[in-house]
């Protein structure tokens, strides 16, 4: 007995010694090389094995921006209402929260994180919480907290209890100095905003727990995503959202990007479509961790001229932001997605005029558009 309480005295010793430079505090250790931080060994919850004909069970974080709700609507089709669990740390609107489950989330928060992974057996995470291009910009420590201290949360938890994690990525992956027409999935990067910087840093360190730990990282460089559903959200791109709520309201819409700043776009039940189909793609089927997708690429100009058809009078005004112009600048003019397109089947839906016409039919009849149809 004295043998057993030395080992367990100097393990108990070198636990409270170690540290792991992060802000967390160790725990004892479940098991050698399954990830950065441990589980106890006698932790109380149930252990779960689900079976290939099992539905996931689903965490989308940062769930009520453009894309989580989306998301979650077609996940609820797919798995059922009751699988897919909506989280942020803003309060829902009453159409969000009374349709299907919703939890208060804060990524920054490691313990309840794990709390609601093991408490609702998680088996898929979408990890969307992030602050876009020109709102980073705005507030650099907030972003890299959120952006990349959160991201360290979100991968040691899905490490620890074998989730199949999805992290989107971004066009502002890219920077200056990356081929911009087209731009192929691996390539220099360099980008030269901190949202461009986090998601480089996500690409990363996703590929590297995939190698080092097993984890099931799967990543998407979403082109500039448009959607009806939603308010821009500080995004470079989020002027061809813009367009149409000014288009309907006013008639008027001032840009604040160059007439022929030419960027990749897609539809957001592309977007949406491809997220699925990539997390659910055979595991065997993929050669890499992240992967470009697109749809189509514009400019603001062609945009403009599309929208005419159904708002003639629209009059377009262009008042460059030189902080945003440079992000643009700097991202790629059109994705090369070949690989997705061989590897797991992708393909788009959605091409320019498809888009406007979508856009307005969401948005709703106003008398200009009822003149011009």
């Amino acid at each position: 007995m004295p043998i057993v309480r030395n080992l367990g005295r100097a393990a108990s010793q070198l636990l409270q010694s170690s540290g792991c430079g992060c802000g967390v505090s160790l725990v004892p250790v479940r098991a050698i090389g399954v990830s950065p931080r441990q589980v106890a060994s006698d932790a109380s919850f149930h252990s779960v094995t689900f079976s290939e004909s099992d539905h996931p069970r689903v965490l989308i974080t940062g769930g009520l921006g453009q894309l989580g709700v989306g998301l979650a609507k077609l996940l609820r089709k797919r798995f059922g209402k009751n699988n897919v669990i909506l989280s942020d740390i803003r309060k829902p609107a009453d159409n969000v929260f009374y349709s299907g489950p919703f939890i208060f989330a804060d990524i920054l928060d490691y313990k309840n994180l794990r709390e609601i992974v093991v408490n609702n057996r998680i088996t898929w995470l979408f990890h969307y919480s992030a602050l876009l291009s020109a709102v980073g910009e705005a507030n650099v420590p907030l972003a890299r907290a959120v952006n990349i201290t959160g991201l360290h949360n979100i991968l040691d938890i899905a490490a620890e209890h074998k989730l199949r994690l999805f992290v989107p990525s971004t066009i502002g992956a890219f920077g200056p100095t990356s081929p911009r027409d087209p731009t192929p999935d691996l390539c220099i990067q360099r980008p030269r905003t901190i949202y461009g910087v986090s998601k480089v840093h996500a690409e990363l360190m996703g590929e590297y727990y995939h190698y080092r730990y097993g984890l099931d990282f799967r990543c998407l460089r979403y082109p500039g995503i448009i959607s009806a559903d939603s308010q821009p959200g500080g995004g470079t791109t989020d002027y061809a959202v813009q367009i149409f709520h000014d288009a309907i309201k006013t008639g008027k819409f001032k840009c604040y990007l160059r007439p022929d700043t030419r960027l990749p776009m897609m539809y957001i039940d592309d977007c949406l479509k491809a997220t699925l189909e990539v997390m659910e793609a055979p595991a065997e089927a993929l050669t890499m961790r992240t992967y470009n997708i697109s749809a189509m690429s514009f400019t603001p100009e062609e945009l403009a001229q599309e929208v005419q058809k159904y708002v003639p009078e629209l009059q377009m005004t262009y008042n460059v932001d030189q902080v945003r112009q440079a992000i643009a600048d700097s991202w790629p003019m059109n994705f090369d997605d070949s690989n997705a397109r061989r590897d797991w089947g992708w393909k788009h839906d959605y091409d320019l005029p498809e888009l406007v016409t979508t856009m307005f039919s969401y948005l709703g009849s106003d008398s200009r558009i009822a003149q011009a149809n």
